[in-house]
C-alpha cells in the first residue's frame, strides 16, 4: 500500500517505522524537504521524502502533525483528499494549560470530515505514544490502535495497515466517537 505520512516528527516517525516494516510504500512531507529526507534516511524500506504542499501520492494520508497544523494541510491540499483515506492521529490539546479543546465539530476527526467532505476520515493513533510505537509492544503485549471512522471500507483500510504493523486494531465506532477517550474514565471525559 503506498502511505503519505505529513510529518516528520516522533509519531510521523514511529507510524512510518511500523508501516514499513511490512514492505508498504511511503513517502515522508515535512515542513522542509531536508527534514523529511533526514529521517527517510534513518528509515529501512521503500521509503520517499518531500515538502509539505508536494501532490498526494496513494490512497492513505496520514497527518502526523499537531492539531494547530491540520487546518492549514487541509487548505493546501483541499480536493487532492478526495477519495483518499486521511488519517487523524491529532489530539486537540490547548498548549497554555495543557488541557482538551472543546471544538464545535466535536472532534478534530469531525472537523476534518467536514472541510474535506470527500475524503474518507478515520480517527487512529491519537491514544498511541511515539516511544513505544517503534518497537510495536508493550510489557511483551502488542499495542492497541483505536480505530473510528463512518467509513466502514476506510476502517477496513486503517485496520488492514495496523495489522500488518503488528499492533491490534479496535474498531472504537463511528467518527463521533473520536473525541472519547478509554484512558480518561467517564466521569472526567468532555461533555
Amino acid at each position: 500500500m503506498d502511505i503519505t505520512i505529513i510529518g516528520t516528527g516522533d509519531m510521523g516517525r514511529g507510524i512510518a517505522t511500523r508501516v514499513l516494516a511490512r514492505d508498504h510504500l511511503v513517502t515522508l512531507l515535512g515542513t522542509e524537504t531536508a527534514k523529511a529526507e533526514a529521517l527517510a534516511g534513518e528509515l529501512s524500506g521503500d521509503v520517499r521524502a518531500g515538502q509539505v504542499g508536494d501532490p498526494l501520492a496513494g490512497d492513505v494520508v496520514v497527518l502526523a502533525v499537531w492539531y494547530g497544523a491540520v487546518h492549514d494541510i487541509l487548505n493546501r491540499y483541499g480536493d487532492q483528499l478526495d477519495g483518499k483515506v486521511v488519517v487523524d492521529i491529532t489530539n486537540p490539546i490547548g498548549f497554555d494549560a495543557f488541557e482538551p479543546l472543546r471544538l464545535e465539530a466535536g472532534s478534530a476527526a469531525q472537523e476534518i470530515a467536514a472541510k474535506a467532505p470527500g475524503a474518507k476520515v478515520v480517527k487512529a493513533f491519537n491514544t498511541t505514544f511515539a516511544g513505544t510505537l517503534g518497537d510495536g509492544r508493550v510489557g511483551g503485549q502488542p499495542l492497541h490502535v483505536l480505530i473510528a471512522s463512518d467509513a466502514d471500507d476506510a476502517t477496513d483500510t486503517v485496520s488492514r495497515i495496523v495489522t500488518d504493523a503488528g499492533l491490534r486494531p479496535i474498531d472504537a465506532g463511528p467518527l463521533r466517537r473520536a473525541r472519547e477517550s478509554p484512558l480518561v474514565p467517564p466521569s472526567r471525559r468532555m461533555p
